[in-house]
């Protein structure tokens, strides 16, 4: 219900509300004056105001509910509901805490201290803002399907009309009348028509192609909602007639009202993407991974911060260093920071925002980052009919005209998809030399037609009803008799210059509106030859029934007999099965009744004309001269864009609301269905589909599904199956009735172009052009984003693993902090970030469209890529640990002189037990040089091995660095040597390797940059010695890659096992 309505306070009951709420009162397959009755109303008279009060009390206004949001308190929790993100949280408190706490012991690096946990915070608070933005912007579908509904409703009420009455105040049992171009205001049944017909536009909501005629004629109670000609729905638009009708549903109990339930539900169920199932998986791993190395590195170095003595066998005299344990809790917390990889949401981010860009270039505008990572592992695709495959503009295909002599007919294929005149043109046309027969055609079809076809940028966009519109187009494709040079510039601006031209020839003086009784629309003109005529357009076999005579090529006109009629009707059959929809031409000339007339209204002819019963009379006696077969056509490029999905192991999908047959035929052109395929187990109604008693098995079946005839509820149905199938589902839709779906599956995608904002506001991705290729295509852009999203994944883990490492390494022997935490969080932001990012630009491969989807459950890293990251991972921390080692230990190295700086060196045992420094007799060491800083240890040589291990830190940050940025051309390809895939087949990476090496020269050669993160500069041989140390990196992984190709056979057979549903 509204919510508007409760404000009327505790809601009443009585007979007709008690009974509407339990049981929907049927109200399209009851008699008018039944419904009246039921309903309580007299149209004539319409509701009392107390009935409306009254009404208005028990169903709340005619509006759609208000769903609470989510509260801004709520966003910034869900924000931290990441496991990532609560480790990183938790590290940064506890970092802030110690450096506090030595900023209160006084000492001197605490400005280094508070760099590390503020940067964290920063992080966490961007990431936070941009996550909070994204979900506020989540259910503006809603707001927008707010919009579809009609503002303002013609009612009649105590005996009197309100032509402007606010449609929210709408009840059910109003008396409303509608007219052309009004909304419709709420859920009503047709009482009576007051023109002869009446189309409503409702192809938004149901799905179908074109403006569907009502009655007021009540059909089956089970009648689907396309079925219910008698109904007119919330927020469709009336394009011809106008008629009298009686609400029978308002607000939420409409269809429009069911629609925006359906969105709000399929809302609530969104899951997250696989990339981010696969990450929290990940997280959770790290958790439990970081908190047994934590708690093996105390383990390791619980004896320097808690001794004791053994007395009687029992330890005693226990001595606890509080200095000591908060220096290890430290290194704890630097374990934190280096195993999680900081920089990742930013990168992700970035690669996706960058994906982002490349398919807007191909016209697929994506309106939530991680749908681009989900496209890449889409198994099925459903899409609709009407706009994505087709082009959602008529088309005539076929045109048959009489032939020379009795019995022969003449058929023109009509080339073209668009409304656009100079789209194709018509085969083994006779140009400039049109005969009598086809100029009587292009003269009918040309006068007897009330649309318009005007130009919209490079669009052609119609006016008025598509048929008769796609007629125009035929009229400009065959030219003007005596040969209208059809590129003159004039044409060119004028649109339907032949029209207008045929238009001028024969004044149109009065129009017979077409109706559901005779299936014809006529015009009367008055002819350039002074003579009245009429032009007559229709259902073929009803302009048959109505015709005397045919006119043949030459002109000249002979009795239609029955082999004539048999031999038309036969073609007419034909089109019919290749779902054309078949107009027929006639004319008449002699209208003796007519013959002064000049659309006076005071001439005795013109009574005639105000009784649409009369029009059968005058539409008689006909000359029949040809007909025309129109479609919505298929796109052209669908069909390779079809065999591209096959070609990928991508099922499609046609789920529409149009019926059986065109459906069918369009999917057999398109290539969904082959051209001798038995698709009577693939083609089903959407009713049939819910009476399906295996809806899964049916889904299941391999190649192309149509259904035809689908309510909203039947497309999300099929969404829920197949994602419980475990299938990726990409979902198109254009209209309100999408919205839901579209919502529901993982990748919601609206039509651009011809798409309602709601379905847009519902979707994931908006197609700019509307065309199913550009689907394909961005589907093929998502498979090589995710690639490159997992080569920096696999790099920035397999960095982390190395620090790590080497953290471990370093409590493990006992050896002096190498590095803190700062200058890790530095690496894994600043340093890691630029290639990490550059590896996004890796150029996709050739036959990336070739294979089969990535399972969604798909492992990141498998077990042989962990295995082969934790040899490199151990290589890291050995290179980093054992450079600190090789500064204190050695004066030369693989004959690089180290000697330069004057230090001193120590030996590897006091190296690994410098805690108990303060107990070494005569142990002293020299001043040694760092750029232009001396560093001096006279007053206390112990600090050797605190303040003054800057030098051997600086060597394990800068192999570090060194290592990861040639890591990072080991991340190019999986399994590819770099001899094939050479570092320049991505020159952003080797631009993003020199700007990380720039920013790393920068901190070691700007003073207070260096202060702030612990370091000093190097010399030329120190750099040597760093680079001699980094480069077997890329061996190593040579080596890996090579055994990894001479396995790839065996370990892929071993983990291809196939689905469940597949097995069954």
């Amino acid at each position: 219900m509204g919510k508007g309505g409760e404000d009327y306070g505790k809601r009443e009951k009585n007979d007709f509300e008690s009974q509407n709420q339990v049981d929907t009162f049927p109200a399209w397959a009851k008699e008018v004056k039944e419904c009246e009755e039921k309903y309580g109303v007299n149209r004539e008279f319409g509701l009392s105001s107390a009935d409306v009060e009254k009404r208005l009390k028990i169903h709340g206004y005619n509006e759609l509910e208000k769903h609470e949001g989510v509260s801004i308190f709520k966003l910034i929790l869900d924000q931290f509901n990441d496991t990532l993100v609560r480790i990183l949280l938790a590290a940064a408190i506890i970092s802030f805490v110690l450096a506090w706490y030595d900023g209160e012991e006084g000492g001197e690096m605490e400005i280094t201290a508070f760099v590390e946990p503020l940067v964290i915070f920063l992080i966490l608070i961007v990431n936070a803002i941009v996550g909070i933005w994204q979900e506020s912007n989540a259910e503006k579908a809603l707001e927008a399907l707010k919009e579809i509904q009609s503002e303002h409703a013609s009612v009649t009420r105590d005996r009197k009309k309100c032509s402007n009455l606010p449609a929210k105040e709408l009840v059910p049992g109003d008396i409303v009348e509608l007219r052309v171009g009004d909304k419709v205001p709420a859920d009503m049944r047709v009482l009576n028509l007051i023109s002869s017909t009446l189309r409503v536009e409702q192809g938004s909501l149901t799905g179908e192609s074109e403006a569907v005629s009502k009655t007021a004629k009540p059909v089956a109670e089970s009648t689907d909602i396309q079925g219910k000609k008698c109904m007119v729905f919330a927020g469709t638009t009336v394009v011809n007639g106008n008629c009298i009708c009686l609400v029978t549903e308002t607000g939420m109990n409409t269809e429009i009202g069911k629609v925006h339930s359906q969105i709000h539900e399929a809302a609530q169920n969104e899951e997250d993407t696989p990339l981010k199932k696969k990450l929290n998986e990940f997280g959770e791993v790290l958790t439990i991974l970081i908190g047994i190395v934590c708690a093996l590195v105390w383990l390791i170095n619980v004896k320097y911060f808690l001794t004791w003595e053994y007395v009687d066998g029992w330890p005693k005299n226990f001595k606890f260093s509080f200095e000591k344990c908060t220096y290890y809790f430290e290194i704890a917390v630097a374990l934190a920071v280096a195993a999680i990889p900081e920089g990742l949401p930013a990168v992700i981010t970035t690669c996706l925002a960058l994906g982002t860009r490349k398919m807007a270039q191909k016209n697929a505008l994506v309106r939530k980052l991680p749908s681009v990572e989900t496209l890449g592992c889409t198994t099925v695709i459903c899409s609709d009919k009407t706009g994505t495959l087709t082009t959602n503009q008529m088309a005539v295909s076929k045109l048959v005209a009489m032939g020379s002599r009795v019995g022969a007919l003449r058929s023109f294929n009509v080339e073209g998809t668009t409304y656009s005149p100079f789209d194709g043109k018509i085969e083994d046309w006779p140009v400039g030399l049109m005969d009598s027969n086809l100029q009587m055609i292009a003269k009918i079809a040309a006068v007897c037609n009330d649309a318009g076809v005007e130009q919209s940028g490079n669009h052609y966009v119609a006016g008025g009803l598509p048929t008769e519109a796609a007629l125009k187009v035929m009229v400009e494709k065959m030219g003007f008799p005596g040969g209208l040079d059809n590129e003159s510039s004039s044409v060119h601006e004028d649109v339907l210059a032949c029209c207008r031209l045929w238009n001028t020839m024969e004044q149109r003086i009065a129009t017979l509106e077409f109706d559901r009784e005779r299936k014809s629309m006529g015009v009367i003109v008055n002819s350039s030859s002074g003579k009245k005529s009429l032009l007559v357009k229709g259902a073929v076999e009803n302009l048959l029934d109505r015709s005397t005579s045919i006119q043949l090529l030459d002109g000249s006109v002979v009795t239609l007999d029955q082999s004539s009629k048999d031999l038309i009707l036969q073609n007419l059959h034909k089109m019919s099965t290749s779902a054309l929809r078949c107009l027929g031409f006639a004319y008449k000339e002699g209208l003796s009744e007519f013959e002064t007339y000049n659309g006076d209204e005071d001439h005795p002819a013109h009574h005639l004309l105000l009784e649409p019963r009369n029009y059968s009379s005058i539409e008689s006696n006909l000359t029949f001269v040809g007909l025309a077969g129109l479609r919505d056509p298929p796109r052209k490029e669908v069909r390779q864009a079809i065999e591209d999905c096959k070609a990928a192991g991508i099922r499609v999908m046609v789920i529409t609301g149009d019926n059986k047959n065109t459906a069918e035929a369009i999917c057999h052109e398109i290539g969904v269905f082959g051209p001798y395929d038995d698709i009577s187990s693939k083609s089903l109604t959407g009713r049939e589909f819910m009476g399906h008693p295996d809806k899964k098995t049916h889904l299941r079946q391999s190649g192309g599904l149509l259904f035809s005839r689908a309510e909203p509820r039947h497309k999300q149905e099929i969404v829920r199956l197949l994602k419980e199938d475990g299938e990726v589902v990409a979902m198109t839709g254009d209209g309100v009735n999408d919205a839901p779906a579209l919502k529901l599956a993982d990748i919601g995608i609206a039509m651009g172009i011809a798409g309602t904002e709601v379905a847009k506001e519902a979707s994931d991705m908006v197609l700019a052009d509307d065309n199913f290729s550009t689907i394909v295509a961005a589907v093929g852009e998502g498979r090589s984003i995710y690639n490159n999203m997992k080569a920096f994944i696999r790099y920035m883990i397999s960095s982390n693993i190395g620090e790590v490492a080497s953290i471990f390494l370093t409590a493990a022997l006992g050896i002096p902090e190498g590095m803190i935490p700062v200058q890790l969080l530095w690496v894994n932001l600043v340093t890691d970030g630029p290639p990490a990012t550059a590896l996004g630009f890796n150029p996709p491969d050739g036959d990336i469209m070739k294979k089969p989807p990535r399972k969604s459950d798909d492992s990141l890293i498998t077990a042989w890529i962990l295995f082969r990251y934790l040899v490199i991972g151990l290589y890291v921390g050995m290179a980093t640990v054992g450079v600190f080692i090789i500064w204190y230990t050695h004066h030369t190295f693989m004959g690089i002189d180290l000697s330069g700086d004057g230090h001193s060196l120590v030996t590897y045992s006091q190296l690994a037990n410098w805690g108990q420094c303060e107990s070494w007799k005569d142990f002293s060491v020299s001043p040694f040089t760092a750029g232009s800083q001396v560093f001096n240890f006279d007053a206390n040589p112990c600090e050797y091995f605190r303040s003054g291990k800057i030098k051997a830190s600086t060597l394990s940050l800068t192999v570090l660095v060194a290592i990861e940025m040639f890591n990072s051309l080991n991340a190019l390809s999986e399994d590819c040597s770099l001899v094939r895939m050479p570092p320049w087949v991505n020159p952003w990476l080797l631009l993003a390797m020199s700007v990380s090496f720039g920013l790393h020269f920068l901190i070691l050669y700007v003073p207070f940059l260096a202060q702030v993160f612990g370091i000093v500069p190097l010399s030329l041989n120190e750099w040597v010695l760093v680079l001699a140390v980094a480069l077997p990196v890329i061996l190593i992984d040579e080596v890996l890659k090579f055994v990894g190709r001479c396995t790839s056979g065996w370990r892929h057979s071993g983990s291809r096992r196939p689905s469940k549903h597949k097995a069954e």
